[in-house]
């Protein structure tokens, strides 16, 4: 986890188990429903031989795993050579990040709905201080090993999964900023929901479950009580890994967290065991992130968790979006401190006024996106402001979801969004900018 502070129900396809059955049963095994083919349990040890593994990297490389370092591209390529032996289509995405080239392993189950995409996901480097085995070889581990489980089950879900591990989190959200800022927005809408695990091993571990979306957090919560482990929202690494990039492009996130520096409460104890007035993690970004920092309850409960997540959302087709969505795709140049520039689409065919919870994506890349002032331009011409200029703002691009009261507003016409860049230097254009009625 990052120091740094940087979103349905339908018929239910059938899922196959075959080479779960005995030696009795047919060669060929049935297809069975989500309701019949409940998500494995995940073997602990499975989960711990990629810690060891891990380990093993690190003491090879200089005592850690961390971006730009040796250690980090042969962790990469040992997932990645177990991901290529169970049958997915992986890819190796470069970016580069303080002087360093980075890498993002993706790895994709076949089959599923190509619109409607489930993603789990981990970083996979360690902090330059030691080897991470809780932070965040246990996330990594636990989601290697689920994916790894897909494909022993020969899962058919209904939605396409799609397992990440992250490179470079641990110097500011990278990877997966740069995972998420090259997909075309019409990728990146296709994606129902990013499920992050980061640290779920810790020696004096909480139960903590994200609380971004109601859908997934329920899903999470559901097991946890399921097996009568209380659980509390999570807060202490809010917006410190690598869902952050997810949410702020509009993507449902969710995940688990068994602690870091913060230290367990009285009250915790007393829930959860271990000892209170410690941190749930001693060492955290330490060199004694090692094999010995693994709580193995906490590791075996959540690995289960997030094969159950996927199994459980994996077999539910997500319901669209309501109301109808209009769309200019084509790229606009903003020009350096210069003129306002707009996009518009032509809203036709609707009746009355426009919803008081109107909803604005905007992609617009650029390189200061502090510099931008981004207004809504109703059909006659009444300005609504979505972001102003902020100096301070110096993060790159923004892809957001802005909700405007555009009730007194007539439904049809031209509808425009207007950029300007307030600020020399910096560069830019508008990607695409969209409406949902």
């Amino acid at each position: 986890m990052s120091l740094s502070v940087p979103r349905r129900t339908a018929a239910v396809a059938a899922l196959a188990l075959a080479g779960l059955l005995g030696a009795a049963a047919p060669t060929t095994a049935a297809p069975a429903t989500a309701a019949q083919a409940a998500a494995p349990d995940i073997p602990v040890a499975n989960v711990k031989a990629h810690l060891t593994q891990f380990q093993s990297i690190a003491s090879a490389n200089g005592g850690n795993r961390a971006h730009g370092r040796p250690g980090y591209r042969a962790s990469l390529d040992y997932a990645k050579a177990k991901l290529d032996a169970a049958g997915y289509t992986t890819t190796v995405q470069q970016f580069s990040s303080n002087g360093s080239t980075g890498y993002n392993l993706i790895a994709d189950w076949p089959g599923g709905d190509p619109n409607d995409v489930l993603m789990a996901g981990a970083h996979l480097d360690s902090a330059s201080s030691g080897p991470g085995i809780n932070d965040n070889g246990s996330g990594s581990a636990g989601v290697l090993e689920t994916a790894l489980a897909v494909s022993r089950a020969q899962l058919e879900p209904v939605k396409h999964l799609r397992f990440a591990w992250w490179g470079a989190e641990e110097v500011g959200l990278v990877g997966s900023r740069h995972y998420v800022n090259s997909l075309p927005s019409g990728e990146r809408s296709k994606i129902s929901g990013y499920l992050n695990f980061d640290m779920i091993g810790s020696p004096n571990p909480g139960y903590f479950v994200y609380d971004d979306d109601p859908a997934l957090e329920a899903t999470l919560k559901d097991y946890f009580a399921g097996i009568g482990v209380p659980t509390e929202i999570e807060t202490e690494g809010d917006g410190r890994s690598d869902h952050a990039n997810f949410k702020n492009a509009g993507i449902p996130v969710g995940g688990l967290f068994t602690g870091a520096g913060r230290y367990k409460s009285s009250a915790q104890a007393a829930k959860w065991g271990g000892t209170a007035g410690q941190p749930f993690d001693r060492c955290y970004h330490r060199s004694c992130d090692t094999t010995s920092n693994i709580d193995d309850t906490a590791l075996d409960r959540n690995s289960d968790a997030i094969a159950h997540a996927v199994w459980t959302l994996g077999a539910e087709p997500t319901t669209p979006p309501d109301g109808d969505v209009y769309e200019n795709t084509a790229d606009v140049s903003i020009p350096d401190y210069g003129a306002a520039v707009t996009s518009s689409v032509t809203v036709t065919g609707r009746t009355g006024n426009a919803p008081s919870a109107l909803r604005v994506g905007v992609d617009i890349k650029h390189t200061w996106r502090g510099d931008l002032v981004i207004d809504l331009l109703a059909p006659d011409n009444s300005a609504y402001r979505l972001k102003n200029a902020s100096g301070g703002d110096s993060a790159d691009n923004v892809i957001e979801t802005y909700t405007v009261n555009a009730s007194s507003e007539t439904a049809n016409g031209v509808w425009q969004l207007r950029v300007q860049d307030v600020a020399r230097y910096d560069t830019g254009y508008i990607d695409s900018f969209r409406l949902t009625f």
